[in-house]
């Protein structure tokens, strides 16, 4: 047996191609071991699956892999590969640049690192995935790549156009992760709103959040990154009737004021930005909306930023990030507009708007005392089990912590009781089992 190292960076659609590349190296018999943190560690190869999104995922990238070549100089690794969306974008750059690197691959090349590892990809067990999440959850990729233009966006550039994955290969994914435990998926794509149009001419977000309903042992379905232009809103009834769906939303915004919506090339207004919202809660009024907001972007004047004040005072977030606006070669902001804003002031907007989020993120735990919520459990930590509710993603978002007079079992639904809250996360007793 070989032993082979893999380092997952960037966002969770990566992880999930790490995962179903080390399922089938797994399947060639080689010693996988996931994410190593010390480099003393002796490896016959090491594979980097890079982020090339933006600025620092790419520097973070950059620096993993001379990390790993120093390693291999100095006789712990034998060979060092990489992957993902670094090495799509910058190919050339990297094989030039980095000679010592034994292999360079894009976002589509797993069979091709199969190969050169002397291994045989199997490739009729597409779905098949050696999980790196707590085994009860998992991430669930829809589609790969982007039919949008965002101005400051490198994705379509790097996986191409958006591809959908058929629905019955996803239901078939949903019941072999299934049948590995998992019981929330966390569906994902680069947009969610466009899932079907490319296969079926019409959105099939909702066929498909039917049919994963009814898969046995998946209890939660978590959307994430869904587009706010032409969102399908059958959806949201989907969600208020069908308790396996959580009435969570992960919807992008990136900004409110009409001039920075054009220059991001983001095709809604302000006006439909906010019907949009007034819709959605409407039909789910307790749904928690998560979004995500960006600063600095060319255009954006001290009054647009005012406005997108307004926006998070007035909309009142569950769950919020921010960004800051970095100019990214081959996009089409790079090209139109001069990156004119200072990067102090970026920052200092950025600052502003979480600083006006953990208000809002305190009063809206604060109301969450005495209330009794569904959870479940991740993880043990001294005292308590750390938990989330169905308004909560792993890693993102706030947790409960749980205590309890007996053990709780890692994975499983519990009822508890919310008895103090912090800004970001809260306090919560058991009650009894779900």
């Amino acid at each position: 047996m070989k032993k082979i190292n893999l380092i997952s960076l960037g966002c969770s659609k990566n992880l999930i191609d790490t995962e179903r590349l080390m399922s089938q190296l797994s399947r060639n018999h080689f010693q996988i071991q996931f994410e190593p943190e010390n480099l003393n560690n002796q490896a016959d190869a090491v594979i980097i699956n890079t982020c090339g999104f933006i600025h620092d995922a790419k520097e973070e990238s950059i620096e993993v892999i001379f990390n790993q070549v120093a390693a291999k100089n100095e006789g712990r690794v034998g060979k060092v590969y990489v992957m993902g969306c670094l090495s799509e974008r910058y190919r050339e750059e990297l094989t030039l640049e980095i000679p010592e690197l034994d292999g360079v691959f894009g976002v589509n090349d797993i069979p091709s690192i199969v190969a050169s590892l002397k291994g045989v990809f199997d490739a009729e067990r597409f779905y098949d995935r050696k999980l790196t999440t707590a085994a009860h959850y998992a991430y669930m990729k829809l589609s790969e790549g982007c039919d949008r233009n965002c101005s400051f966006c490198a994705i379509p550039s790097i996986r191409g156009k958006h591809v959908s994955v058929p629905l019955e290969k996803l239901v078939a994914e949903a019941q072999y992760l299934a049948s590995q435990g998992v019981k929330e998926l966390l569906l994902i794509a680069q947009d969610l709103s466009y899932y079907g149009y490319d296969l079926y001419k019409k959105s099939r977000l909702a066929d498909l959040l039917k049919a994963l309903t009814a898969v046995p042992g998946i209890e939660w379905i978590r959307l994430h990154y869904a587009y706010p232009h032409k969102f399908p809103i059958e959806v949201i009834d989907l969600m208020a009737s069908e308790p396996k769906i959580c009435k969570y939303l992960d919807i992008p915004f990136q900004h409110i004021h009409n001039t920075v919506l054009k220059n991001m090339r983001r095709n809604v207004t302000s006006e439909q930005t906010y019907d949009l919202i007034r819709e959605i809660r409407n039909r789910v009024p307790d749904i928690a909306l998560r979004t995500t907001l960006m600063v600095g972007h060319p255009g954006e004047t001290e009054e647009a930023f005012e406005a997108l004040k307004d926006f998070v005072r007035e909309v009142r977030f569950d769950r919020l990030g921010v960004f800051t606006y970095s100019e990214e070669e081959g996009t089409y902001g790079a090209s139109a507009f001069e990156d004119s804003i200072p990067e102090d002031v970026k920052n200092a907007r950025a600052d502003e708007i979480m600083t006006l989020q953990q208000e809002i993120a305190f009063q809206k735990n604060t109301n969450l005392e005495g209330r009794i919520l569904k959870v479940i459990i991740d993880r043990k930590e001294g005292e308590y089990y750390i938990a989330r509710s169905e308004f909560d993603s792993p890693e993102v978002d706030n947790e409960l912590l749980v205590s309890a007079n007996k053990e709780l079992t890692i994975g499983s639904f519990q009822w508890v009781q919310v008895t103090s809250a912090e800004a970001f996360d809260a306090y919560a007793h058991w009650l009894r089992e779900a």
